[in-house]
């Protein structure tokens, strides 16, 4: 079934008059338990979600977006919202947001809420890839685009930065720079693992170059900054000569810890390189080397093809749109 499902459509798979549904829905103390359990379950077969009013504004073609981004506190996420806010804008849509802060749960509730609201579409930074849910919402003709470079091939459209050439670059970068031992920093490993085959890649591209992978259980500055403390205090013989963080967090944390190491310095004994671009990046205490993100570009992208999902209905084709990243050079991997 396709496009949003009502009371009728309810009442005639569980076989039940409408006026049964709406008891259900309004004053189910009317309503035998047998009844109301069949209803209720017929309600979650069919994807049924109570909001008569957005439903009309939805079939008319509401201006709403919903937008989930993985942790707000990040700047990337902020920035990239902050375009999305303005593209969409421009096309005279709003958006209202949601932090997951990458947790399932979370994530989930935004999307029920999204639903309840009934948005025109939603734009979503998921945890873990396009989930079976999120698929069954765009069959059911829920617009849905993911900043995901996982969601390829799926049931949805995606928009990404394509993190393999990204980490390629950066540890190229590092490595033309004369640099032979880098650490990666970053983890859960399954978000970034596109940034660190890009750095493997590079790495087996020169003979004599080693790759450490220092795991990290989130990306924020904090845990950049524990594992920068656990670079300076090893011996100077095995520490490593550069540092790739899976985001500009991470490096910015790592550069924090070095900085105030008493025989380390940056970038002459280690060369750091971030990933994002944001911000705070070039006005670091040593500017940061970064892979930017076209955040522009990402969500005007993002909103032109929900809205053109929207707008088409089943004809739409689903896109999987992977965009070009950039290196910056900035004092912190300077030779």
């Amino acid at each position: 079934m396709t496009g949003p499902v009502g009371i009728r459509e309810v009442a005639e798979r569980a076989n039940v008059s409408v006026g049964t549904v709406s008891n259900v829905l309004n004053k189910p103390e009317l309503v035998s338990a047998r009844t109301l359990a069949l209803v209720q379950s017929t309600m979650d077969e069919l994807g049924f979600v109570r909001n008569d009013l957005a439903r009309q504004l939805r079939m008319g073609g509401g201006t709403t977006l919903g937008m989930i981004v993985l942790n707000v506190a990040n700047p990337f996420w902020a920035e990239l919202a902050h375009a999305c806010e303005a593209a969409a804008e421009a096309q005279g849509h709003t958006v209202i947001f949601g932090s997951s802060d990458q947790l399932d749960g979370r994530e989930d509730r935004y999307i029920d809420l999204f639903e309840e609201q009934r948005v025109r579409g939603m734009l979503i930074a998921p945890l873990d890839g396009a989930t079976e849910r999120m698929n069954r919402l765009t069959r059911r003709g829920m617009p849905l685009v993911l900043f995901d470079i996982h969601a390829a091939g799926g049931d949805v459209c995606s928009v990404a930065l394509d993190g393999n050439v990204g980490g390629h670059l950066a540890v190229k970068h590092l490595l033309d720079t004369g640099r032979r031992r880098v650490a990666f920093l970053g983890g859960p490993l399954h978000q970034v693992e596109d940034r660190w085959e890009g750095a493997q890649r590079a790495i087996s591209e020169v003979a004599d170059a080693t790759l450490t992978h220092f795991d990290t259980a989130d990306q924020t500055i904090a845990d950049g900054r524990a594992m920068g403390e656990l670079i300076a205090a090893l011996p100077e013989q095995s520490r490593p000569d550069a540092i790739f963080g899976a985001n500009d967090l991470l490096a910015l944390g790592a550069m924090q810890s070095l900085v105030l190491a008493d025989d380390v310095q940056v970038p002459r004994d280690i060369a750091i390189v971030g990933y994002d671009d944001i911000d705070y990046a070039a006005s670091a205490i040593v500017p940061l080397t970064t892979i930017h993100q076209p955040r522009q570009a990402l969500a005007t992208e993002a909103v032109r093809l929900v809205l053109d999902h929207a707008a088409t209905g089943g004809a739409h084709e689903h896109e999987h749109l992977l965009l070009p990243p950039r290196l910056v050079v900035r004092e912190s991997t300077a030779r």
